[in-house]
């Protein structure tokens, strides 16, 4: 995408230098000197120029398109090699991890070859093309000269007139040569554009409806505060699929009560994760509609419900920048001090200063440069600043170890006091708390009930317990058998 819209910017430059500095002024000559030939002259000179023009034009008009195809092949061979090199380079680890470097340059060789041969049809095809303009200059201007060579010969012209007229022929096929070489750009120039106007006339998956109202957000740090909504979260009779032939969701209802805690668990698949991306509408659901505080989310605009959640991810990407930088943007506009309140109830605080640059080191490209657990801390504190009513935690403390993951299992649970809080987790230790506990199996709730009401049951959540607790119990064993 960025490399097909790199060159549509291009494209765009060229094609307004183009018109304006070349392409009017020589029309202009081309008229001048035609009109000068027919008056001044025989008729002939004006009709033989024209003929020539016409051939010149209808030649570079049809053999420029024809090998369009070969510059439009080179851009596509041109944009997959680049994004081959940077897909190895961004994940230079698994490459490293595979031992695929020679796989990963050889994948990229492959890429260059058929650029190449592409690029090698499309310069063949141009010489060609300059080979039939040059031949089809020349002979309108051996006619040119023959006609008044004639003329001077029969008396009717002088000498001084064949000199005028060659002089005219040149100057004028200088320019119009150069025409062609503008209309062989310009084409070039718009196959270009062609992608890049591909990717703006692309609607939006998910737009605000027309006349969509903000949510009434409360100002930072103040919580659901005077004149805010009540933020209770309802999933009604939800239907969901990110391809018709998969479905995710089967008719999933439930409520967040405002200020309540409630927890999302089952296996991998079952379409936890996918509950975050819908109340965040990242996508939009079939059936059934998302509601918070009564309104469908589809009624509002989609920045004033980014504006209200705030989200851990289970995978926390990481700007190339510093760790105040990727902390503060949670709130573009935080103090130092705001920052470093966030970093201490996320645990990170003393990290960050014991590092030679503290706040200003940089975390690298993804934040390569931090461990999970490190980078997952930094997610929970840029959710922390930005203090919004509803928090989403996806496996927020998955990449911790068990010291910090306790302490800072405290910090949330104290983060998530009096907001509407959705929790996804694996680990079912981690949930016992919520208000209530969720349990989903192929996109459907099976079970639904607090911790201990889920036990007592005897059903699929106590069968996931018991088997944590029985494979924890035998990780301790180990341990102290070490």
């Amino acid at each position: 995408m960025t490399r097909d819209i790199e060159r549509g910017v291009r494209g765009i430059e060229s094609l307004i230098s183009y018109s304006l500095y070349s392409i009017v002024p020589t029309l202009i000559e081309v008229a001048m000197v035609l009109t000068i030939l027919a008056v001044k002259f025989d008729a002939w000179f004006a009709w033989i120029t024209l003929a020539a023009l016409a051939l010149y034009i209808v030649f570079t008009v049809v053999v420029t398109e024809w090998r369009t195809q070969f510059r439009r092949e080179a851009n596509e061979f041109d944009s997959a090699a680049h994004t081959k090199a940077v897909d190895s380079l961004l994940n230079y680890e698994t490459v490293k991890y595979f031992n695929n470097e020679e796989f990963e340059a050889k994948r990229y060789d492959q890429s260059l070859e058929r650029l190449r041969r592409a690029r090698l049809k499309s310069q063949t095809t141009l010489s060609l093309l300059n080979t039939g303009q040059q031949m089809i200059i020349a002979v309108g201007l051996v006619l040119m000269l023959w006609r008044a060579t004639q003329g001077v010969v029969d008396g009717r012209m002088t000498l001084g007139d064949l000199v005028m007229i060659n002089a005219f022929m040149i100057q004028l096929y200088i320019p119009l040569n150069f025409l062609g070489v503008l209309y062989r750009e310009i084409k070039q120039s718009l196959t270009d554009l062609d992608k890049m106007f591909t990717l703006m006339e692309r609607e939006r998956e998910i737009a605000d409806r027309p006349g969509a109202v903000p949510l009434p957000l409360p100002p930072a740090g103040e919580g659901r505060g005077e004149g805010a909504l009540d933020w209770t979260v309802r999933f009604e009779h939800v239907h969901f699929a990110y391809e018709p032939a998969r479905q995710i969701l089967h008719d999933v209802s439930f409520e967040i009560p405002a200020g309540k805690t409630v927890a999302v668990v089952g296996p991998s698949g079952s379409g936890k994760s996918t509950l975050a991306r819908l109340l965040y509408r990242f996508y939009d659901v079939q059936q059934g509609r998302i509601t918070i505080g009564g309104r469908d989310v589809r009624d509002v605009t989609q920045s004033s419900v980014r504006q209200a959640i705030g989200i851990v991810p289970q995978d926390t990407v990481l700007f190339n920048d510093t760790v105040e930088y990727n902390i503060a943007y949670g709130r573009p506009g935080a103090t130092r001090a705001e920052v470093e309140e966030a970093a201490r109830a996320a645990r990170i605080h003393a990290f960050i200063e014991s590092t030679p640059k503290g706040y200003q080191t940089m975390v690298g490209e993804r934040g390569l440069k931090l461990s999970g657990g490190e980078k997952q801390r930094v997610a929970i504190a840029r959710t922390l600043l930005k203090d919004p009513p509803i928090l989403i935690f996806d496996e927020a403390t998955s990449a911790l170890d068990s010291a910090n993951e306790r302490a800072i299992q405290a910090e949330l649970k104290s983060a998530a006091q009096n907001k509407t809080t959705l929790v996804i987790a694996h680990r079912l230790s981690t949930v016992v708390d919520a208000h209530e506990i969720l349990v989903m199996e192929l996109g459907r709730i099976i079970e639904r009930g607090t911790h201990q009401q889920l036990l007592a049951r005897g059903g699929r959540y106590a069968d996931m317990w018991a088997l944590q607790q029985s494979a924890e119990g035998e990780r301790f064993t180990d341990v102290i058998g070490m």
